[in-house]
């Protein structure tokens, strides 16, 4: 079998080659350009401090579903809102570097069963000095 001939004249022939070539080094920077973005850590650039709770019933046992509120000492509303989950746990990453932040239960549109009778556990403050994880409890009354 033999290779047909190809017509056409060399300047269109020698334009189509470059136009393929330009096209596969945009596709090349451009996949480049992905691979790096994947490969670099998200959030990992800047330093956080974490904030571990859990929420504890009178009775000493996990709660789920209870409505946590975090804001910043200096300020009279919460910033961040989140719920405990199956373990009673929740954890927020903020901003490190020195703050005291409150830390408060709502039981108000919680997700907790109607025959349970709780109160909202005190505030509690949590002093942050830097990149660090500080672990608390929440106990319900």
């Amino acid at each position: 079998m033999s290779i047909p001939e190809q017509r056409g004249c060399p300047a269109c022939k020698a334009a189509c080659s470059t136009l393929f070539y330009l096209a596969a080094i945009v596709l090349l920077f451009l996949a480049s350009g992905n691979i790096a973005a994947a490969q670099r850590p998200h959030g990992k650039d800047k330093p956080y401090a974490l904030i571990f709770g859990t929420v504890w019933s009178p009775a000493g046992q996990p709660v789920y579903g209870v409505r946590v509120n975090i804001r910043n000492k200096d300020n009279k509303k919460h910033h961040w809102e989140l719920y405990s989950d199956h373990n009673g746990e929740f954890a927020l990453r903020v901003p490190a570097g020195a703050a005291d932040y409150i830390v408060a239960s709502s039981l108000k549109d919680s997700h907790l069963p109607k025959e349970m009778k709780l109160n909202d556990a005190p505030e509690i403050t949590v002093h942050i000095d830097n990149d660090e994880r500080e672990d608390i409890g929440l106990h319900l009354q």
